[in-house]
């Protein structure tokens, strides 16, 4: 039985999805009385459900994902001629994408030198944090094993990932969790701690993370692993300062700095690397959605070259990496992340994401004034946020059902937005903008002013 992308049902699409289909997040109930959304078609920054109903999508598919748009043929007819000619081996033997597309990603990454692949953001932390432990073992006797993470980001859903990560409602219902993941405070001015010094928070922020450190005791710690700017806890950048004091605090007690770069990486933030903005040299850069804008499934542990030698050493057993990933060995992801990048850097993307970024921005600082509930404007690039509060004096954020019906108000006028999901006990009050890299104004004002319609309309929701 052959498939035809363009020959379907709708109404037999959607049965089948509503019987047999267990959606990623989703709570099913309401299925049994409402049709569940298929989406059939996608082209630029638009996509349509089977009911032909059309969207703008301002989240690059609904997980900053689609960093270069929908319908890129030339992404598409790589993969395939690519799959035709060898679509997988074991990535023990080499491919020609994988050298080919680790050569230019290295390029971008100076300080860095060596590729990992697998197959999600997930299972590049978790490659991630197996290196720090076999290296606790290899040079430390196994005692500088434990890897700090930060209150408010995500490292991915794994029970591990979920280990390093700092949102309550992610984690609720999934403990025992995996020992010697141990948290350290979050970065965010616009909420900062109890007793904080406010006039320089981000080196006061920074100097959290030594605490922890010293009190869990530096000869135990081997990471710490951050993302560059929070990504799905509320779109946090962190402040002045904070950067160069965590590289210093690394640096000093001898602990690798792993970034996370599974969102912030290929460009959403203007520069290959939301680290880059920072001037700072992590030991280990994860990476996945935006590699390959997803055509094609494909992750990265990125490390220095002084990480790979720690691996190699006489013992036939334990002198390498004792991993595996599967789907590794796909060739369809590398082959789909170099003409990503080609993409990327052919349409001088890096610089429109700067500019449009810096104009979605300055649209979102207007309605900021027009609208109340807003009560903090934040990001960087293509990867902005806004938190709803029910008073600017208190911030006292709204709740999550505010949230809700304004994406649900924009979703019901054909634009589709990101915000803050079942993170947290109080703080699911943000809403996360990431269009793709080709954005033009002309569609950013069609997201802005979606969203003023929904804060007129919604605006006295407390």
């Amino acid at each position: 039985m052959s498939y035809n992308v363009n020959d379907f049902d709708s109404l037999e699409v959607t049965n089948n999805d509503r019987q047999h289909v267990w959606h990623h997040l989703t709570q099913h109930k309401p299925f049994e009385k409402n049709d569940p959304m298929v989406m059939v078609k996608g082209e630029g920054m638009r996509v349509w459900d089977a009911k032909g109903n059309e969207y703008l999508d301002a989240v690059s598919g609904a997980v900053w994902t689609v960093n270069v748009g929908y319908g890129r043929t030339e992404i598409a007819d790589a993969v395939r001629d690519q799959l035709v000619t060898l679509n997988y081996f074991a990535q023990t033997a080499g491919n020609v994408p994988t050298a080919l597309f680790s050569k230019k990603l290295i390029e971008k990454m100076p300080g860095l030198n060596r590729v990992y692949y697998s197959n999600s953001g997930s299972e590049a932390n978790e490659k991630a944090f197996k290196i720090v432990r076999q290296i606790a073992h290899k040079k430390y006797g196994g005692k500088k094993n434990k890897i700090l993470y930060r209150e408010r980001d995500y490292h991915g859903t794994t029970i591990t990932a979920l280990s390093a990560t700092g949102q309550f409602e992610r984690r609720e219902q999934y403990g025992p969790f995996t020992p010697g993941f141990v948290q350290v405070p979050h970065c965010c001015e616009y909420r900062p701690q109890e007793g904080a010094d406010t006039e320089n928070y981000g080196v006061w922020a920074a100097n959290q993370i030594e605490k922890v450190i010293l009190e869990e005791g530096p000869e135990t710690v081997g990471a710490l692993c951050l993302e560059p700017i929070t990504a799905g806890g509320g779109v946090i950048e962190p402040p002045a300062g904070y950067w160069a004091r965590v590289q210093e605090i690394c640096k000093q007690y001898d602990i690798l700095l792993h970034i996370d770069e599974v969102v912030c990486g290929l460009g959403r933030t203007g520069k290959w690397f939301g680290y880059q903005h920072y001037d700072i040299q992590p030991d280990i850069v994860t990476m996945a959605k935006g590699v390959a804008s997803g055509y094609a499934a494909i992750s990265c542990t990125v490390t220095t070259e002084e990480v790979f030698e720690a691996f190699k050493d006489d013992d036939p057993r334990s002198g390498y990496f004792r991993d595996i990933s599967t789907f590794g060995g796909c060739t369809a992801g590398p082959a789909a992340a170099l003409v990503n990048m080609q993409i990327i850097e052919n349409e001088n993307l890096l610089k429109n994401t700067e500019i449009q970024g810096n104009y979605l921005k300055e649209r979102l600082y207007q309605l900021m004034d027009k609208h109340p509930l807003i009560g903090d404007v934040r990001g960087k690039g293509l990867f902005v946020g806004f938190e709803l509060v029910e008073d600017r004096i208190t911030k006292k954020p709204v709740d999550e059902s505010v949230v809700m019906a304004i994406a649900g108000h924009c979703m019901a006028n054909g634009v589709i937005i990101g915000r803050t999901n079942r993170c947290f006990k109080e703080y699911n009050n943000t809403i996360c903008l990431s269009p793709s890299l080709i954005a033009t104004k002309k569609e950013l004002d069609i997201i802005i002013n979606a969203l003023d319609e929904a804060l007129t309309e919604l605006g006295n929701v407390s």
